[in-house]
């Protein structure tokens, strides 16, 4: 990948674009059969199943180019699909990138975001395979990210038992902490700040969860509560939430503290910080970086999702369209 990147996109045109985007070392992964530059890119199936995802990013409704450098947002972009695969019980193994974007924006913002994209995908082992770039009224990036069961059955969402413990890998409530910050106008602490710029989901968590035997686990997008609920009603239980297990994390409680907020409000509803929620037998040991939070019981009326013994009617978290 050059660093040549000079000028404005339209000033270096698609072609020239993709060019100093490509890696050829993207086609040197061991399950890569064929790379970028053909019509298709061709990838091994070890497990003969393929997990596939995506995830779109939308310029000022997930991020805002005055607050996060352009590394950042693609790998926010990038952990966004990841994530999703970890929650599946499987190892992602290839993405594959569409960007849009408007003529002006300079090629170099292009370039360090998809330098951010194969970061993030590095930390799990991924590579970019293929992707498309297009002219957009404002940056838009999506990305489908294939990964691999390696043998085992996935992880869904229906397989939440009455009796199971409910636990928690990662950090939650962390972004929407940082982007209070950030609406505030405040840069600190900067560890929530950057929380919100850019996740770092525990994706090994979710193949560890599945060895460990968890009977249904989805990575937290949309917030704790409306996350818990798409479990409860893909099982057809309730789900318990119980705050007193949580320890609010220092930057959180300052933050907190500074603004005359309850951090459990951000834990609760806050999304994007894409941890880890699954479900497990009550009587099997909790798999290395879990916590339990919870409990799974049975359905008294419609699945629901009840935090300290109330229920949370209202849906919490983030909803396009709303």
């Amino acid at each position: 990948m050059t660093n040549d990147s000079g000028g404005t996109l339209q000033d270096v045109g698609e072609f020239a674009l993709i060019d100093r985007i490509i890696d050829p070392g993207d086609s040197g992964a061991p399950f890569v059969l064929v790379g970028p530059g053909d019509d298709t890119a061709v990838v091994l199936a070890p497990d003969g199943r393929v997990v596939i995802t995506c995830d779109m990013l939308v310029e000022g409704r997930h991020f805002r180019r005055d607050w996060s450098t352009a590394i950042d947002v693609g790998r926010k972009a990038a952990a966004a699909s990841l994530a999703d695969v970890a929650a599946m019980g499987a190892r992602a193994t290839s993405l594959v990138v569409s960007f849009g974007a408007p003529g002006d924006l300079p090629a170099v913002w292009a370039v360090s975001c998809t330098a951010g994209i194969r970061e993030e995908a590095a930390i799990v082992g991924a590579v970019i395979v293929g992707g498309d770039v297009v002219e957009a009224a404002q940056v838009v990036i999506s990305v489908t990210a294939l990964g691999d069961l390696e043998g085992r059955a996935p992880v869904l969402r229906s397989g939440a038992r009455p009796g199971d413990v409910l636990a928690i890998a990662g950090r939650f409530g962390w972004s929407a902490a940082g982007l209070a910050l950030l609406q505030r106008g405040f840069k600190s602490p900067k560890v929530l700040v950057d929380a919100h710029r850019y996740p770092q989901p525990p994706y090994a968590r979710g193949p560890e969860a599945a060895i460990a035997g968890a009977t249904s686990m989805i990575d937290v997008s949309d917030g704790l509560v409306a996350d818990a609920r798409h479990v409860a009603v893909a099982s057809g239980v309730d789900i318990a939430i119980d705050t007193s297990a949580w320890e609010i994390p220092e930057p959180m409680q300052a933050a907190a503290a500074a603004y005359n907020v309850d951090p459990r409000g951000w834990m609760l509803a806050g999304g994007e910080d894409h941890a880890l929620l699954a479900t497990f037998p009550a009587d099997s040991p909790l798999p290395t970086g879990f916590e339990a939070i919870g409990a799974v019981l049975p359905c008294a009326a419609e699945p629901a999702v009840t935090v300290d013994g109330v229920h949370r009617d209202e849906v919490g978290g983030h909803r396009h369209f709303s």
